[in-house]
């Protein structure tokens, strides 16, 4: 083989790399989206009452009974998001290691290096806070809420949320990941449309920018009024 054809077969190679990056990274994020909708729906249930709030916790472990073992489905949904996880990362990092050789002029590379660091910090501040709001709300189960405590506030979903958001320095920890949040869809969405190839044409193009807008802000906007309603009092 020439020179000649083992350079040219080197930026083949790595054109199909980022391509594959690039779908894993638009199909895990997709899986995210759509359990993000769901999650913002059961905290939604808040808005309804301790009653309501702890039905819908508890109906999560016994969905599939009793074809499924009691919590089956959650364990599968952990998996699957446990995987996605570790595959949206890879894509991430893999895609930003590669980023500086596909700048083209100076302010082009100017837009990407700022994008490139918002989404790079952000789903890092994302990711580390996934790992706070499981450690409170789901594997060792505690309350921030100095004024809350014991086994009635840890064992009883409601009494934890509640707990946990009238602490204003938690609320704060929430919302900031939220505001990296709703970034990280806004252009995630729109990215995820591109590799998919539905952007073709402009109106398409204005429709996935949209369509990213539309999906942060219903998603955070949903997330973020439990808490808001918590910390103001109007949930207790």
């Amino acid at each position: 083989m020439s020179v000649a054809t083992t350079t040219s077969s080197r930026p083949a190679t790595a054109r199909r790399t980022t391509i594959g990056l690039k779908i894993l990274m638009a199909g895990t994020g997709l899986v995210f989206v759509g359990y993000l909708l769901l999650h913002m729906f059961g905290n939604l249930k808040a808005l309804a009452g301790e009653e309501a709030f702890n039905d819908y916790a508890e109906n999560l472990r016994t969905v599939g009974e009793p074809f499924l073992p009691y919590a089956g489905l959650l364990w599968i949904v952990r998996v699957v998001l446990l995987l996605s996880l570790v595959g949206h990362a890879y894509a991430a990092y893999s895609l930003w290691a590669r980023a500086g050789s596909a700048r083209r002029t100076k302010y082009a590379a100017v837009k990407t290096a700022a994008r490139t660091a918002w989404m790079r910090w952000g789903g890092t501040f994302l990711l580390l806070f996934v790992v706070w709001h499981l450690l409170q709300f789901t594997i060792v189960k505690f309350s921030v809420n100095a004024d809350k405590q014991g086994p009635d506030v840890q064992q009883n979903p409601y009494e934890l949320v509640v707990a946990s958001f009238q602490v204003p320095w938690n609320t704060l920890i929430y919302v900031l990941a939220m505001v990296a949040l709703a970034f990280h869809l806004s252009h995630g969405v729109f990215s995820a449309s591109q590799t998919l190839g539905l952007t073709g044409s402009a109106q398409a193009y204005r429709r996935a920018k949209l369509l990213g807008h539309a999906v942060a802000v219903v998603i955070v906007g949903g997330f973020l009024v439990p808490p808001f309603a918590i910390l103001f009092g109007l949930i207790k």
